[in-house]
């Protein structure tokens, strides 16, 4: 019978009773003449059908009592409850639909507990100190997260959980409050108490939406270690440059000393000449590649002057050649016209210099673009790979064989200097294409 379907089994619940109500219609059939009795035999007609009813489905009443039961306790978060039901049938596939829910659940609850244990893990552990603030205004902002890092910088490693905002930035240093006041990314440094020295932080802030209030999420990382690393490869990159440049100047310059005097001693002057023209060549090489370290490091601030690029480049291209459609005279930028030139000048020499053969197609463009000045400079040569593209614009970074890192690196200092930014890309026709953008 545990086979049957829900419809077989009321069904052979419920035929006892219609046989017990139609033999007692049966035998109350002759004997009920009146009215009143023929209405108490049907009652008790219906009563007995309501009892067979009611016995046949209080198996199932129960069973749906016991899944609604089930449901709340999923609802309440409660997975590890269950039913038992020994039949098959519709009702025994409801129940192990629901038995095959809860697994699920289950499973899916402690997927989700372990990942939250790993990302908590990891928020609390990572170096960067980070806030979330929810609220709207700065009297109502208040902290709900905070890992071990932002307790330790901005509380002396207590719970930050629950605090105001404002509470909390009218204890911290000056730069600090400044920060975390004010909207959007910053970089400062506060005092080291600990030192005389300052350690250097980044904040970063995004706001977003959370169950409909407005929340924050503040990062404050620590740059001072990053930096002093890098400033120490810097250095030795530097010193590494700069001794491989002088080891290559002065090596030829002491060998050629030696010979010459050699030659003097011999009594073989007419050589002379030679050895001191290869001596001097080698002094004014070295001469230009400190002059060009100094002017890197000691590059002052633009004096704007107002240019009319018709006329400007016009004047440049008298210096090297170019390609460039002039534009209208109207066109005109504040900038330093020397610094410029010598950006400028840079570039299209390296454009020249991009085609090994001298046959070099060079070309300036220039066009006004949303509040900018838009300069390309493009060439015909065989572009960069990814890692130049990357490293071209860093200081000390060259390719060449006799090349200081300075050129494109000193290119980038003078715009960035005037506001503008550059940025190298490979053409698709070929050859690369050096964009500037200056302040209109």
């Amino acid at each position: 019978m545990s086979r049957l379907s829900l419809t077989n089994r009321l069904f052979l619940r419920l035929l006892p009773a219609l046989l017990f109500a139609a033999l007692i219609c049966w035998w109350l059939g002759p004997r009920l003449h009146q009215p009143v009795p023929a209405i108490l035999g049907g009652l008790l007609l219906l009563l007995v059908l309501w009892l067979a009813v009611h016995h046949a489905t209080a198996p199932l009443r129960s069973l749906l009592r016991a899944l609604a039961g089930l449901t709340a306790s999923y609802r309440d978060g409660e997975f590890n409850v269950g039913v038992h039901w020994q039949g098959q049938g519709e009702v025994g596939e409801l129940v192990d639909a629901h038995q095959q829910l809860g697994q699920v659940l289950r499973q899916q609850r402690q997927d989700l507990v372990q990942r939250e244990l790993l990302l908590d893990t990891m928020l609390q552990n990572t170096p960067v100190a980070m806030l979330l603030i929810a609220g709207g205004g700065d009297g109502e902002q208040r902290v709900v997260f905070s890992n071990l890092a932002a307790r330790k910088l901005l509380h002396g490693g207590w719970k930050l959980e629950g605090q105001r905002l404002a509470t909390l930035i009218a204890s911290l240093p000056d730069p600090l409050q400044v920060a975390l006041d004010n909207d959007g990314d910053s970089v400062f440094a506060v005092p080291d108490a600990d030192s005389d020295e300052e350690e250097l932080y980044h904040l970063s802030r995004r706001s977003f939406q959370l169950n409909g209030r407005p929340h924050q999420l503040i990062l404050l990382r620590l740059l001072t270690h990053e930096l002093r690393r890098q400033e120490v490869l810097t250095w030795k990159k530097v010193i590494r440059v700069i001794s491989h440049e002088l080891n290559n100047a002065l090596a030829p310059i002491a060998s050629l000393a030696h010979s010459g005097a050699e030659l003097v001693r011999r009594g073989k002057a007419e050589r002379l000449p030679e050895v001191l023209a290869i001596i001097e060549e080698r002094a004014r090489h070295l001469e230009g590649f400190i002059r060009g370290y100094a002017r890197f490091a000691k590059l002052p601030a633009p004096q704007l002057q107002t240019i009319h690029w018709a006329d400007y480049l016009t004047g440049l291209q008298q210096q090297i050649g170019f390609a460039c459609q002039l534009p209208a005279r109207s066109l005109t930028s504040r900038a330093d016209p020397g610094q410029l030139s010598q950006a400028l000048l840079n570039l299209l020499k390296n454009a020249h210099e991009a085609v090994a053969d001298g046959h070099a197609q060079v070309e300036l463009r220039i066009g006004a673009q949303a509040g900018w000045i838009r300069l390309e400079v493009l060439d015909n040569g065989s572009g960069m790979n990814e890692a130049v593209l990357h490293n071209a614009l860093l200081p000390f970074y060259s390719t060449k064989r006799n090349g200081t890192g300075l050129g494109l690196a000193l290119v980038r200092e003078i715009i960035e200097a005037h506001g503008g930014r550059i940025a190298l890309n490979n053409r698709a026709e070929g050859g690369l294409c050096v964009s500037v953008l200056l302040p209109a």
